[in-house]
């Protein structure tokens, strides 16, 4: 009985052993089996998902924008500084008391109008005594008349002294010159009369009132009455570095050169004027010269003392190949493109940018319209890979100009920026994987 015990014990636990053998072999099998398929079941889903463990051998989607012809213009741009073409400070030229303001602030006025009234009584005064003593000196130079000529009779017939007809002669020059005297002075106190009707010397807009009804002003006030600046044309004044001053000279000696304000968070344009002046020196200080543009400024969008961006427009290049600036790639050998052949491959293209700025490049050489050239979808792109084409037109954007940023000025500050073209697309490193660019 004894010996039946350790039997039994050692069946169970043999009977533990295999079970536990059986269940830890179902577990290698069943993970045996998982990996067999993650490594080979998944391989064609991996090979079509370009996933994890496997590259993406399928066409590379991209974007694509056709070359085309069309007339560029070329631009300096720099930052102006409005002026208005004209500005007054109204004073009065005469002292006396102020009665009557004749106009409104901020009031839109022409040459003539009248603006204020001084007190004219003495300045009146004044001239009445001028006109009463000229006709006084007029009476007596009358008289010396008629006795000049009593006296030149009995000189004839040696009535009289000849000496003494002729001091009666040099007596009518005397009057003569006194009433002359007289008539400037007349004319003087009517010019003095009139300074008491104080005019607006130019069309403007008057600026805020200086001085009330009822005050004393005088010819020495500096404040004047009131200030009236011509806003209908305006002027613009911005610099340029003295890089470009041989071309703008080149281009302002064939005629005159658009000159277009724009808004300085949009690049909208507010006016477009003419180029008037371009100063006879360079500003050592800062390497730029200033130029003023002349603009009508019809609907008031300028204001004196407003920033503005300008842009000068100095040349026009005819028909030239143009293509989106995210076109073009950069590499060892230079700038390239990514050209599309008609059989949806991607051949590696290099060209010569002639002028470039955010959103379009003008190509010298490389390309001919109407190739298709790679505007997105750089990522896995190589010379030679299938592409296929996303949606989209395909079209180059419209001919908005190449720019060249130039330095400008509002006033004593200027704005840093190079004279050539506008900066490239960003460096890749190799031609076979270039970087993304801008879409």
């Amino acid at each position: 009985m004894h010996g039946e015990l350790p039997k039994q014990m050692w069946a169970q636990t043999s009977a533990r052993n295999k079970r536990r053998v059986f269940v830890i072999g179902l577990v290698v099998i069943a993970l045996l089996a998982g990996l067999i398929y993650y490594f080979t079941g998944s391989t064609e889903q991996a090979r079509r998902t370009g996933g994890r463990f496997g590259a993406d051998t399928g066409p590379v989607p991209v974007l694509v924008a056709a070359a085309a012809k069309a007339d560029v213009p070329v631009y300096l741009d720099g930052v102006g500084t409005t002026k208005a073409l004209n500005t007054v400070t109204v004073r009065s030229q005469v002292d006396g008391k102020l009665m009557e303001v004749a106009f409104k602030e901020g009031q839109d006025v022409a040459r003539g109008d009248v603006l204020a009234r001084i007190d004219p009584t003495t300045f009146k005064a004044a001239l009445d005594q001028a006109v009463a003593k000229k006709a006084q000196d007029q009476a007596l130079l009358a008289n010396a008349k008629n006795d000049l000529t009593r006296y030149e009779q009995l000189a004839a017939t040696n009535a009289i002294n000849r000496q003494q007809a002729d001091t009666q002669k040099s007596l009518v020059a005397q009057y003569t010159a006194q009433v002359d005297s007289d008539q400037g002075a007349i004319e003087s106190a009517q010019a003095t009369l009139a300074y008491t009707t104080i005019r607006a010397p130019l069309d403007g807009r008057t600026g805020i009132r200086q001085v009330d009804e009822g005050n004393i002003v005088h010819a020495s006030d500096t404040t004047g009455v009131v200030v009236i600046t011509q806003l209908k044309p305006i002027s613009v004044f911005f610099n340029l570095p003295q890089q470009d001053i041989t071309q703008v000279n080149a281009a302002f000696a064939k005629g005159p050169l658009s000159v277009d304000a724009q808004r300085s968070d949009n690049d909208a344009v507010i006016d477009r004027g003419t180029l008037r002046v371009v100063d006879n020196q360079v500003d050592s200080s800062t390497g730029t010269v200033k130029l003023k543009a002349e603009f009508p400024n019809t609907d008031l969008q300028l204001w004196p003392g407003q920033f503005v961006n300008v842009r000068l427009l100095i040349d026009t290049l005819k028909q030239v190949v143009v293509i989106p600036t995210g076109a073009v790639q950069r590499g060892p050998a230079g700038t390239f493109v990514y050209v599309v052949k008609d059989d949806n491959t991607a051949a590696i293209r290099p060209i010569a940018v002639q002028k470039q700025n955010e959103n379009q490049t003008v190509v010298g050489k490389g390309l001919e319209p109407p190739e298709r050239v790679v505007t997105t979808g750089f990522a896995r792109l190589t010379d030679g890979a299938k592409v296929t084409i996303s949606a989209g037109d395909g079209t180059p954007p419209a001919a908005g100009g190449t720019r060249q940023r130039g330095q400008g000025s509002g006033g004593d500050g200027s704005k840093k920026g190079s004279s050539g073209a506008a900066p490239a697309a960003p460096t890749n490193p190799t031609p076979s994987a270039p970087p993304a660019a801008r879409p």
